[in-house]
């Protein structure tokens, strides 16, 4: 059986509609991950969490040491899923996507707030794979913790997998090849195998999918807006009496009570800003939040906003996106 070198899904001849099609048998690629490639265009997969539970049930079983990738900007915070199904495995956390995040903040304390989900790691590395950042350290303690050949690596989709996998292939082994990536979901769809070199292969696994994203609800042509590419420049509002910020079709928040608000979003996307409360906005849901002081509201796939004191915040966006609160992450 032939595999396409950038999905790992099987090649086939016969039924151009369906995954794995190609025209040439002797090409490393399928005609999807090709498109993608040279043209961007990508065609949309749908698959359920269902699937990905077999393969944790699989990993289970082996015992290997597993990569968990965590995106540091759009974090997932419900590990739920995987702590339930790698009981059994050595777990080496890889946040992701360092660069995202403003220079000035201490490493340190985005390790400590990992802490909190108890995920028993047996260690924790940060990463930037657009910078090639502390590479030698993430493979330094692989070589560590690994408890044979085969290392896993799992994750949330679109949380940055497959390009450290092509980071660690271009510098680490001598193979010419690369796996396919893309901002959108379900890039990677089914394990590949990568032997890096005699005592090391990597399996890079289909991404979980992150139920609750905006990302679900917009048309992918947003999506280079939404998703940042490069370091986010954090807005700050001092807000006196009640205000209304707009993020154009994608979100509402009103705040209702003096208050700082720092937004943590693509830079790409307009934050417009008005001195009236909001009006409910058809077709969209409406999220009551009571606010502490010191915490983040979190829109799920979009990024969040600090909020610096008590108060209470009312966020309008598309229907089924998850919002909620979390103790601030900065």
């Amino acid at each position: 059986m032939i595999k396409c070198e950038g999905c790992g899904i099987p090649l086939q001849q016969e039924k151009k509609d369906e995954l794995g099609y190609t025209k040439n048998m002797g090409s490393k690629l399928c005609e999807r991950c090709f498109r993608i490639r040279h043209y961007g265009d990508y065609r949309k997969v749908t698959k359920n969490n269902e699937e990905y539970v077999k393969i944790l049930k699989y990993i289970n079983h082996t015992k290997d040491l597993v990569l968990l990738v965590v995106d540091l900007f759009h974090m997932n915070e419900n590990f739920h899923l995987i702590q339930k199904e790698l009981k059994n495995n050595p777990i080496l956390l890889v946040l992701t996507k360092r660069d995202l995040l403003p220079k000035n903040i201490y490493e340190e304390k985005l390790i400590g707030y990992m802490k909190q989900f108890h995920l028993q790691a047996v260690d924790c590395v940060i990463i930037s794979s657009t910078k090639n950042y502390q590479f030698d350290l993430l493979m330094k303690k692989i070589r560590q913790y690994q408890s044979s050949k085969d290392v896993y690596v799992v994750g949330y989709t679109n949380a940055g997998k497959s390009t450290m996998m092509n980071q660690i292939i271009y510098h680490y082994s001598d193979l010419n090849r690369t796996l396919t990536t893309s901002m959108l979901p379900s890039t990677t769809l089914t394990e590949i195998k990568v032997p890096i070199d005699d005592e090391l292969t990597l399996i890079d696994t289909p991404g979980i999918l992150e139920e609750g994203s905006i990302l679900n609800q917009i048309d992918t042509s947003l999506w280079k807006r939404v998703l940042p590419k490069k370091e986010i420049r954090p807005i700050t509002y001092q807000v006196k009496k009640t205000q209304t910020f707009l993020i154009t079709g994608l979100l509402q928040l009103e705040c209702q009570d003096d208050n700082n608000l720092t937004f943590y979003v693509s830079n790409q996307l307009l934050i417009e800003r008005k001195y009236q409360a909001s009006s409910e906005v058809i077709g969209w849901e409406r999220h009551l939040l009571k606010v502490k002081g010191n915490q983040d509201i979190v829109i799920t796939g979009l990024g969040f906003i600090k909020v610096m004191k008590m108060g209470t915040i009312i966020v309008d966006t598309l229907p089924g996106v998850n919002v909620y609160l979390r103790d601030a992450f900065i």
